[in-house]
């Protein structure tokens, strides 16, 4: 399929969440290969989950096609990972020699640029390339105006909109030492 294809393809989804009532007007398609390996679309109306945009649902999805061995979380399988080791990309400012391989190989088409959640979740995923139809202008001329999470994302933390303080920081403490001594780590 071509970008004209697999945009179209994110922009009929978008279109039919819509039509449905579930979200606004936001698809997402995820490729390997060439491939579709997941569709999806704003699901936030449908589902009451601010956090199930087409990119994150996409996501989620194509960390089941590409990772279908991943056990449940359980006590039996607390200490396993089927996610594969990748070496670090030459020019990586990245201190370790190698992380979970996650989404590299793959590419996002979105019928509209990613709000700041899901540009983090691509990032994440370390997906290749991001494709987008209408651009952030676009987005908030329907209502969708992310503007000032990008704003304030740049201010200070005691001067955002929302309340943003360490508190005990001995506590979480426990966990980093825990994550800082575990022999079999498994970065991500």
């Amino acid at each position: 399929m071509g970008q004209k294809e697999l945009l179209t393809e994110a922009v009929r989804l978008a279109t039919e969440s819509v039509e449905n009532g579930w979200g606004g007007p936001f698809g997402a398609v995820i490729t390997h290969n060439g491939d579709i390996i997941a569709r999806g679309q704003n699901r936030v109306l449908l589902t009451g989950d601010p956090t199930a945009h087409a990119e994150v649902e996409t996501i989620r999805k194509a960390v089941q096609v590409l990772n279908p061995e991943a056990p449940s979380i359980s006590v039996e399988h607390e200490n396993e990972s089927t996610l594969e080791y990748v070496p670090r990309p030459e020019g990586s400012p990245d201190p370790l020699p190698e992380r979970a391989r996650m989404l590299q190989g793959c590419s996002i088409y979105i019928s509209g640029a990613p709000c700041p959640m899901c540009m983090s979740a691509i990032y994440w995923s370390r997906m290749d390339a991001v494709y987008y139809s209408c651009d952030l202008d676009d987005t908030a001329r329907i209502g969708f105006d992310d503007t000032f999470q990008y704003e304030d994302f740049k201010r200070p933390l005691d001067q955002r909109r929302i309340k943003v303080e360490q508190i005990y920081p001995e506590l979480g403490a426990h966990a980093y030492a825990a994550w800082t001594n575990r022999e079999e780590k498994h970065p991500y």
